[in-house]
């Protein structure tokens, strides 16, 4: 989409997309790391982040591997940051209305931060099911 002289172009999202934060990826197969891997058939962008956790439950690294528009790689990116630091409650705190204010997303791409909200909820349940497998599994049976 072409942005027309004298359009705003909010910086953040530029910056995230220009220069992303955190690519790439963790051992997924790590104990203390989880992985999350969500997309939206509609725009066809696909999220995958990973957070790694320490012993005290802190996220203490996060990477991303983004398909998709500039929208989706900054919330990516963004995610990515945000999470870092927090432990995993605080981090399930991150909504994707915080993620589209802050970076100025235009209710066209508002489905790029429900992704990276949704990409963070999906990577700490892998994380929590690693931590205790037999939890999913009462689950199942019930």
């Amino acid at each position: 989409q072409a942005v027309a002289v004298g359009d705003a172009v909010p910086w953040q999202v530029v910056d995230h997309y220009e220069n992303p934060r955190n690519v790439g990826s963790l051992d997924r197969n790590a104990k203390n790391v989880g992985t999350g891997l969500v997309g939206a058939p509609a725009c066809g962008d696909v999220m995958k982040l990973q957070v790694e956790v320490d012993e005290n439950g802190r996220i203490i690294d996060a990477r991303f591997k983004t398909f998709g528009c500039g929208s989706a790689i900054a919330s990516s990116s963004l995610a990515t940051e945000w999470v870092k630091g927090k432990t995993v409650d605080e981090a399930l705190q991150i909504k994707n209305t915080d993620i589209a204010k802050e970076l100025c997303l235009p209710p066209v791409k508002l489905h790029c931060s429900m992704l990276a909200e949704d990409a963070i909820k999906a990577a700490l349940a892998d994380y929590k099911l690693k931590q205790d497998p037999t939890n999913n599994e009462l689950e199942k049976k019930a």
